[in-house]
């Protein structure tokens, strides 16, 4: 994916966030986000956090050990990951997130590409020490994982510019229609497959549901007309939709149902403690508030420290 030649600060890119039902004024090519310098928010050191000794006391003595932290993630979600202009560096909100969340306890952490739907299966092979790719936190998802909550996010329906088949995001709108997703993620697992089953209840056709291998290429079927709307999470696809050269915009109904969005663990693991105290530090810190606006990300998402362990299932 290539990006048009600008920059902006994070207070400007919050602006056009919110106004991007009808602006877009970027090229989305194939490829990956090789051309990330053109991102906004790239730019922009976060100081390093503090160590938490609270947090890092916490580790359990294998982690502490061997002084990393693998992160597994899919970076094709720009602004919350994807590829800097090396084509293997992986950055964004999350890879700033995470390489914090390592200073809090003491570690380096590292970023792990992925695609999406192996990421939790990785987490719970011990592939990788946690997942960190925007994960929502559903009860589904709990059952095999734990999770320590940094955001809440809700979901966006991406549609072709002008918006010609008039769809929103509500389930008897999409109706007999064409709608992308990626695998693994919860708007293609739950979300759609719930909405399709209210279309057939209410005697309608189903949504003809096409899932992806990644965010990147969900986008490019809707650029190029092999689908009428892509669903994901609202930030990401509202980034997308900027990005996108006036190929599609965000149709009415962005932001439905927040929910909280989390660091993935292993079910039951003596690291989910560490990992929660050291998120609580974070949240409370100015380096969360310093990436929220390297990003542009809107207050709305930001979560409390009483909220943090909200997805956890200690």
């Amino acid at each position: 994916m290539s990006q048009p030649n600008f920059k902006t600060t994070g207070s400007l890119l919050l602006v056009a966030l919110i106004g991007l039902s009808g602006c877009t004024n970027a090229s989305l090519e194939a490829g990956s986000a090789a051309s990330a310098q053109t991102i906004p928010g790239q730019d922009g050191a976060i100081a390093a956090a503090p160590l938490n000794r609270a947090a890092a006391d916490l580790l359990p003595a294998d982690v502490r050990g061997k002084g990393t932290l693998l992160v597994g993630t899919d970076p094709t979600f720009p602004p919350y990951e994807f590829y800097a202009d090396d084509n293997k560096t992986v950055t964004g909100w999350d890879a700033d997130f995470a390489k914090a969340l390592g200073e809090t306890l003491g570690l380096e952490a590292k970023m792990v590409p992925a695609t999406f739907d192996t990421i939790l299966p990785g987490v719970g092979s011990h592939k990788y020490d946690v997942g960190i790719s925007g994960f929502n936190v559903t009860a589904e998802r709990k059952k095999n994982a734990d999770f320590a909550t940094y955001m809440k996010s809700g979901s966006g329906l991406a549609v072709k510019q002008g918006n010609p088949k008039n769809l929103a995001l509500d389930a008897m709108k999409l109706c007999g229609t064409k709608i992308g997703g990626e695998k693994g993620t919860s708007q293609g697992i739950e979300t759609l497959p719930a909405f399709s089953k209210r279309c057939t209840d209410a005697g309608q056709a189903p949504i003809d549901i096409q899932l992806f291998p990644s965010q990147h290429e969900a986008n490019l079927a809707l650029s190029s007309g092999r689908v009428d709307g892509v669903l994901s999470g609202d930030i990401g696809m509202a980034y997308a939709s900027k990005l996108s050269g006036g190929s599609f915009e965000l149709a009415p109904g962005t932001g439905w149902e927040p929910t909280p969005v989390g660091i993935a663990l292993p079910k039951d693991s003596p690291l989910t403690k560490a990992v929660v105290a050291a998120v609580k530090a974070l949240v409370a810190s100015p380096t969360y508030t310093s990436i929220n606006a390297k990003y542009g990300i809107p207050d709305s998402v930001k979560v409390s420290v009483g909220q943090v362990d909200a997805g956890a299932s200690q």
